[in-house]
């Protein structure tokens, strides 16, 4: 009787470390709507979307074409608390506005609280659109994107 009502508490303690997260790749737009050496906002539906999660599956990134082919993605995410970054085009700097978290345009931390770099999604460009593969979104240190 003791493991009939132990056993579920246990399985769903223990399913996190056994199951593995989806990664899935999506598609963005196509490479000709973004501008060499602009950051933007994009959205795309969150990889460990729930049946309950509504509209919180939606979640985005800051998108920057570095050249013709290159992009780079950042987690909109500050890695301090998780709570989402501004881009600040005139002064080329990502800015948490919860505790002052500052990240240089290259992800790096500038100032504040945040103990280590914007995480980065990784980005390619298949037959003529820019794609981003997404993972749960990262909020601590060691999440990985």
């Amino acid at each position: 009787m003791g493991a009939v009502i132990t056993l579920p508490g246990v399985g769903f303690v223990l399913a996190p470390v056994f199951s593995r997260e989806p990664r899935v790749w999506h598609r963005l737009g196509k490479v000709d709507s973004y501008e060499v050496g602009k950051t933007v906002s994009v959205e795309f539906q969150n990889a460990s979307v729930r049946k309950w999660a509504g509209v919180t599956a939606l979640t985005g990134a800051w998108l920057r074409r570095v050249s013709d082919e290159d992009f780079i993605a950042f987690s909109i995410n500050c890695r301090h608390l998780g709570c989402p970054v501004n881009w600040i085009e005139d002064a080329s700097l990502f800015m948490c506005p919860c505790h002052g978290g500052v990240y240089y345009s290259d992800g790096d931390v500038a100032a504040g609280p945040p103990p280590e770099p914007l995480a980065r999604y990784q980005v390619r460009v298949r037959k003529g659109f820019v794609e981003i593969e997404t993972s749960p979104v990262p909020l601590t240190t060691n999440d990985q994107v």
